[in-house]
């Protein structure tokens, strides 16, 4: 017959009662919720001085027939409309975008191309690497002179490589596309490697594991690289598109130097390189119509915006 154990069972201690949580003071409350905003206001506070204020008394003067004088009469949209029917514009319109692919769609092919074999292991990596900054911290007045240089049409380098191959030597600076290629190689040569630095850095987040799952899976390197490369990359190719997009369409040192002589400005005899900031500036600075200028200012705005926009939504439904 079992035995029942009768015998009283000590009672339970007392649970502690939970300390309350000490009240913080005031300040610290306020440091809590306010000082993320208060570290985050002075890009905001320089912003708003120097970005939003211009862009919007921009606009103003647009609306005003204004010179050296100051503000004169309210026209509302006439400089726009006027604009609208300039040709010189629309010149200037075709140049650019001319430029811009010339400068982009190359350009970030060669930094693909460039990154791939940076993240490759080669001798002297840390050499080759720096090796591709070394454009981005040369002057870009240098760089448009030592270029105009090698584009003269007389005793410039790259006619006299063309001469060995008995063709005709090119005047550069005469035709559109001569001197929308001979520009575009300026901006290639000076901003490929600022490129392929991004597309290493993203490229080198890119999981082993990947390529060596593909490696056993019989992948070539070009497989590789189109099927995992290119997609995991996909953030740091939408960025660079949009920054070229945005330098492109405010390309200004590089045809201005390359234009020399009188006609630097206006893009040569015929406008035949005049970009839209090189209008904008003749404008208002060479013809003192700032009211004109500050409407081409604004189209610029309003082209970058719309590209930006493209790219984003192009990115977007790739995704």
């Amino acid at each position: 017959m079992a035995v029942t154990d009768v015998r009283p069972r000590p009672a339970a201690a007392p649970r502690p009662s939970p300390v309350p949580p000490p009240r913080r003071g005031f300040l610290a409350h306020v440091d809590a919720k306010w000082s993320p905003y208060l570290f985050i206001a002075p890009f905001f506070v320089i912003f708003a001085i120097f970005g939003l204020f211009p862009l919007a008394y921009t606009g103003w003067v647009s609306l005003h027939e204004w010179d050296l004088g100051g503000a004169g009469a309210f026209i509302g949209l006439d400089n726009y409309a006027d604009l609208f029917g300039d040709p010189d514009f629309w010149n200037a319109v075709v140049n650019t975008l001319g430029m811009l692919v010339l400068a982009t769609v190359p350009q970030l092919l060669l930094a693909m191309v460039l990154a791939s074999l940076l993240n490759q292991k080669l001798r002297g990596l840390t050499f080759l690497r720096m090796g591709v900054v070394l454009p981005i911290v040369t002057s870009v007045a240098a760089v448009g002179i030592v270029f105009s240089q090698i584009f003269d049409r007389d005793a410039g380098m790259v006619n006299g490589i063309l001469g060995l191959f008995d063709v005709a030597p090119v005047d550069w600076r005469a035709d559109k596309w001569s001197s929308w290629t001979a520009i575009a190689t300026m901006v290639n040569w000076r901003w490929t490697g600022y490129n392929a630095l991004i597309y290493l850095a993203a490229m080198q987040s890119v999981p082993r594991e990947l390529y060596e799952a593909a490696t056993v899976d019989g992948a070539s390197k070009v497989r590789q690289f189109r099927s995992i490369t290119v997609p995991m990359i996909r953030p740091a190719v939408v960025f660079t598109v949009i920054v070229s997009t945005i330098a492109g369409m405010q390309l200004f040192t590089e045809p201005l130097i390359f234009g020399q002589g009188g006609f630097a400005i206006s893009g040569g005899s015929l406008r035949q390189f005049q970009t839209l900031s090189m209008y904008m500036f003749e404008k208002a600075f060479r013809e003192f119509d700032y009211g004109y200028g500050s409407a081409v200012a604004w189209m610029i705005f309003l082209l970058i915006t719309l590209l930006a926009v493209v790219n984003f939504l192009v990115a977007r439904r790739g995704n």
